[in-house]
């Protein structure tokens, strides 16, 4: 995929929900929100996609294993185990595994009950 080109469509992308917590009974003024953890796994060649932001749904990521490149405004930033980035309101991005293992990270963010 190159940095100009639209995101394809999420393809090679496993999401597993680790654990939520109802943050109503925990923080006033958080009613029908949850604290969301997930273990994204993103096959060699895969992307979760497409473009999208995180507007009401802040975050950070953690990488376990492999290596993601995040796409943002043009530009592509590769990032590797023990690294990680933060999802806020201004985020508009996609996400591509240009490796040859599986890349893994644990995304934790804010987000409507479902």
């Amino acid at each position: 995929m190159s940095d100009e080109m639209a995101a394809p469509a999420t393809k090679g992308v496993t999401v597993e929900l680790l654990a939520t917590v109802d943050l109503g009974p925990e923080i006033a003024g958080m009613a029908g929100r949850q604290l969301r953890m997930r273990k994204v796994t993103i096959e060699p060649g895969g992307v979760f996609g497409p473009l999208h932001d995180h507007k009401g749904r802040p975050g950070t990521v953690y990488i376990l294993q492999g290596t993601i490149t995040d796409h943002r405004k043009g530009i592509a930033t590769d990032y590797g185990p023990g690294v990680g980035w933060p999802e806020d309101r201004n985020t508009l991005h996609c996400l591509e595994n240009r490796g040859t293992i599986p890349a893994v990270e644990i995304s934790v963010d804010i987000v409507g009950k479902e």
